[in-house]
């Protein structure tokens, strides 16, 4: 699930430009590219290969994964919605978003991306690609909601899960986080990465690691090749 930034004019001892906060979920999204960075993924390796996104958003992961050979399945809230009312909602929240990157910039880094414009295509291609595929194919997207999903035990070889774990510590608690992991782990039989591990401030969420050993899984932190946040470049590999 994609997040709506809001200035953060109401924080104790910050100017509207020390920061950032989200006052509301909004239905934004990332590209398949995008989606190869954060995750370190080859896309050779799909071929047959069941992939959960969750939560999806409007992200053309799907889509395009679905293009490439992969069985792949998108998770969100927001398909319970009517695909004209999701794309209105779409548009709003992209032109909204897409105003607020470009007036507040200085808060990224844009060594990925290189341009603020291209940041913004990039959005605009992710929300177009995924309600094409929305309209067309809409078994594919599953609206649910973490930690209770919809599936059998290891119903996916992979699972995703980009922009919503950690990155809304302020305000979801440990619990929620350990049994999100949970759910997302028992219906994964090989690995769930999770981008990124920090919070909106860009600290990063150092609670889990241990816990999730104590529950026997796997952990490893790993670099990737996409980096927005100032200094999160890293993603979370759990092994069922």
């Amino acid at each position: 699930m994609s997040i709506f930034i809001q200035y953060c004019s109401n924080m104790s001892g910050m100017t509207n430009t020390d920061t950032f906060q989200v006052e509301e979920f909004a239905v934004i999204g990332r590209t398949f590219e995008e989606y190869r960075d954060m995750f370190d993924l080859d896309p050779a390796d799909f071929g047959g290969r069941a992939i959960l996104d969750c939560p999806a958003g409007v992200a053309s992961f799907v889509a395009e994964a679905r293009d490439r050979g992969a069985s792949a399945v998108g998770v969100d809230p927001v398909y319970e919605r009517a695909p004209a009312d999701l794309a209105r909602e779409c548009r709003t929240d992209f032109r909204a978003t897409a105003d607020q990157i470009r007036e507040k910039s200085e808060l990224f880094d844009w060594e990925y991306y290189g341009t603020v414009e291209n940041r913004v295509g990039y959005l605009k291609d992710a929300h177009e690609r995924f309600l094409r595929d929305f309209s067309a194919n809409g078994d594919r997207y599953v609206p649910a909601t973490l930690p209770n999903l919809p599936f059998a035990d290891d119903a996916f070889s992979l699972t995703l899960s980009a922009n919503f774990l950690f990155l809304y510590g302020d305000r979801l608690d440990y619990e929620f986080h350990l049994d999100a992991l949970s759910e997302l782990c028992r219906v994964t039989s090989d690995e769930v990465r999770i981008f990124p591990l920090a919070g909106l401030d860009t600290e990063p969420y150092d609670r889990l690691d241990d816990a999730l050993r104590r529950e026997g899984y796997g952990v490893e932190l790993r670099g990737v090749p996409y980096e927005f946040q100032d200094g999160v470049s890293e993603m979370l590999v759990v092994t069922p």
